[in-house]
């Protein structure tokens, strides 16, 4: 991992959706081998700031998509590491499919605390676990997100943002515009962002330093075959 961002290196939401592509469908690369790499480089950024303490408090706060998914990764890893994370997810259990799915199935199965909050009425679980939190961790939204951030999940937001405890956004802080800097209704106030194989324009314009923090640029297995076709002068080839 590179700790600060090269902004001159920095891709757009729908480069990194091209980057994505082309190492699924051209590399053979499993996106849960792409989700994997992400959610250790997440749990590593998470073990740091909790000062490597096995005692210490993580709540991960889950979206139904892929960045949800991520967020699977880093429970397991931090459950490995001798941790406790307490995961929220704020959908029903029944709508996560595909990669995402597979590690969400993966941690009821060891035993991790997961916890579905779908509707605003519900946050109160998560209100009182992040307020004693020493580490929440943001999977709620990733970079795919354009439209503005509406019910339990900007509620969520809300709750992570009043609880003042540090956090590490996962790719993106949910509620950023990935291309603009824009802020979506409401936005997660990161300590540091861990995004993946490139950082994204949106974190160095509007308000994405306000909201991005301390930046690590996580390496998640792209060929720099590709990676290079898009940050080298800026364009895709």
């Amino acid at each position: 991992m590179d700790e600060g961002a090269a902004f001159s290196d920095a891709v757009t939401r729908e480069q990194m959706r091209e980057m994505d592509r082309r190492a699924i469908e051209d590399y053979g690369i499993s996106g849960l081998i792409l989700m994997e790499n992400a959610g250790r480089a997440v749990a590593e950024e998470v073990w740091q700031l909790a000062g490597g303490r096995l005692d210490a408090a993580v709540v991960i706060a889950c979206g139904k998509g892929n960045n949800g998914g991520d967020g699977y990764v880093v429970a397991r890893h931090l459950h490995n590491r001798g941790l406790n994370p307490r995961v929220f997810v704020l959908a029903p259990l029944d709508q996560i499919s595909g990669d995402a799915g597979t590690n969400l199935a993966i941690i009821r199965r060891m035993g991790i605390e997961v916890k579905a909050l779908p509707d605003e009425s519900d946050l109160e679980a998560l209100a009182a676990a992040v307020a004693k939190a020493d580490v929440v961790v943001d999977a709620l939204l990733g970079t795919g997100l354009e439209g503005e951030v509406r019910g339990v999940l900007r509620a969520a937001i809300g709750v992570i943002n009043r609880s003042g405890r540090p956090v590490v956004a996962v790719d993106i802080p949910s509620g950023l515009d990935a291309n603009t800097g824009a802020i979506l209704g409401d936005c997660v106030r990161a300590f540091s962002t861990v995004t993946f194989a490139a950082a994204k324009i949106g974190m160095d314009v509007g308000s994405g330093p306000e909201m991005a923090g301390w930046i690590v640029v996580a390496e998640i297995g792209i060929p720099r075959e590709i990676l290079r076709s898009f940050t080298a002068d800026g364009a895709s080839s």
